[in-house]
């Protein structure tokens, strides 16, 4: 498999924060190399992005692989469909404008948009599968809507909302419901930051795309992050691939995306791996990115890394499409919690990352995590479902040892 030019990532790299003799001076990227070069043959996966940094320095990037079949080189910056880590910078989105004092977390969320007001929550159904609801007794808070505990829930996850929607087909997408659960009872990953992405939209008079563009992205020097991937940088974007009842990976039909007339702060962004670990390593400055421009006032970062959720438990989850997502248990065994944007590990991974790690991921496997305690983040990144595919859990649980093992 081909492996990145070094060199010429370094020459070409929008914004890099480094140079190849502090790259090399990091640890041994070779060793790294040869974790993502062996395990993608392996493990037959098309095309993998890596990308490890400190608080102000890129340690390691890699890039392995082929964009598609064509067999054209897969690259550091080439794009890629980022789906649910959409929903950290939509975090921040909403964050910033409580930090304007616009809305606030512990608010109903009913009086910024109406369509979450008088909601009813899913009791079970009766013996002819007709459902039997109640009225919600808790408004849902912006709180509710970035910890998962709204009760809005992905039918992908949630028996219930599996069931209820296999036969609600025609569902009116404007008007949400019903709730899976009472707000604030229970973790249960769902369309929550969608919902915080249309509340930036109505406060901020901006749709997403502008927000992002202005509030974040160019100040974070994320040139290549956006909703709308333009003909332009079509070539760099890696292809999809899909895998039914466990067979081989099939490509999808190469085309450029059509551009969205609406954007959801769920998912939708595309990007790459620089874009986002510039991204993170905001994030591991208390919210201050380069040239000391200020995203996040310290007191919000330090929010989002924070348990948020209390007693509960968070990122089990069971899945009732498998050929969209196998069911996700990313650290077996193990308690996690949930912040404002961000699954919290309790206890160290074995090899890897901290306690009190940040993390999450998105429907093409791709994953991320930042670790306060080390002054690390990384970010890894594939383009293929299932969702938490053995392999590219293989993969990731891989990449990570070898980071910490190396750099």
């Amino acid at each position: 498999m081909p492996q990145i030019n070094r060199r010429a990532f370094l020459a070409t790299a929008a914004g890099a924060a480094t140079n190849l003799g502090s790259l090399l001076a990091a640890g041994d990227t070779a060793g790294v190399d040869e974790v993502l070069r062996s395990g993608i043959a392996r493990r037959k996966i098309p095309a993998v992005v890596g990308m490890v940094g400190s608080e102000d320095k890129t340690l390691y990037a890699g890039a392995f692989g082929t964009r598609d079949g064509s067999g054209v080189p897969v690259r550091v910056d080439s794009i890629f469909a980022i789906a649910s880590m959409t929903k950290a910078i939509t975090t921040v989105a909403a964050l910033q404008l409580v930090e304007q004092g616009k809305v606030d977390l512990a608010e109903p969320i009913a009086g910024r948009l109406p369509q979450l007001a008088n909601l009813d929550v899913l009791e079970g159904f009766d013996a002819a599968g007709k459902p039997s609801v109640r009225p919600a007794r808790t408004p849902i808070t912006l709180r509710h809507l970035l910890t998962h505990t709204s009760g809005l829930c992905y039918d992908i996850w949630d028996g219930n909302m599996f069931r209820y929607t296999a036969a609600n087909p025609a569902t009116n997408p404007a008007k949400p419901g019903p709730l899976m659960f009472e707000p604030g009872t229970r973790w249960q990953y769902g369309q929550g930051v969608d919902w915080a992405g249309r509340l930036v939209e109505a406060v901020s008079g901006a749709t997403l795309e502008n927000y992002f563009q202005e509030k974040i992205c160019r100040p974070l020097g994320m040139q290549d992050t956006s909703y709308i991937l333009p003909a332009a940088k079509f070539d760099r974007l890696v292809s999809r691939y899909h895998r039914e009842d466990g067979s081989d990976l099939k490509q999808d039909e190469r085309k450029l995306p059509t551009p969205p007339t609406t954007f959801n702060g769920g998912g939708g962004l595309y990007s790459t791996a620089g874009d986002y670990v510039r991204f993170m390593q905001m994030i591991l400055n208390h919210g201050k990115g380069p040239n000391n421009v200020r995203i996040l006032q310290p007191k919000r970062v330090e929010g989002m890394m924070t348990n948020q959720i209390g007693e509960l438990t968070a990122g089990k989850m069971k899945s009732f499409r498998p050929n969209t997502s196998a069911d996700v248990d990313i650290q077996p065994g193990h308690t996690e919690k949930w912040g404002l944007g961000f699954l919290i590990n309790t206890t160290p991974y074995a090899g890897g990352r901290s306690a009190g790690s940040l993390a999450w991921a998105g429907l093409y496997n791709t994953f991320y995590w930042i670790d306060p305690k080390r002054r690390r983040c990384a970010v890894i990144l594939m383009q293929y479902l299932p969702f938490v595919d053995k392999e590219a859990v293989g993969l990731l649980d891989d990449f990570e040892r070898a980071i910490y093992r190396n750099l």
